[in-house]
């Protein structure tokens, strides 16, 4: 897979592949190399989608360790 692959630009041909299958404009001589590309992208996707999710739950689980830490540490009116 190429190193400079975004996730958009891999959904897009993943479309197009779609797209011609469905359309039949992919010759027998073609299909196999475009279903091997499809299988490629979709997994190129899931992984970029698993990555990203554990990114973004690790910020979140960090914006909730330091809005903890903050409350603890701001003095309580009531006290």
């Amino acid at each position: 897979m190429e190193q400079d692959l975004t996730y958009s630009a891999a959904y897009e041909e993943l479309e197009n592949i779609a797209l011609e299958m469905e359309n039949e404009a992919v010759s027998i001589d073609e299909l196999a190399v475009r279903v091997k590309r499809a299988a490629e992208l979709i997994d190129f996707c899931q992984k970029k989608l698993r990555n990203t999710e554990k990114e973004v739950a690790a910020v979140m689980a960090s914006m909730e360790d330091t809005k903890g830490s903050a409350s603890k540490n701001t003095p309580n009116p009531s006290e």
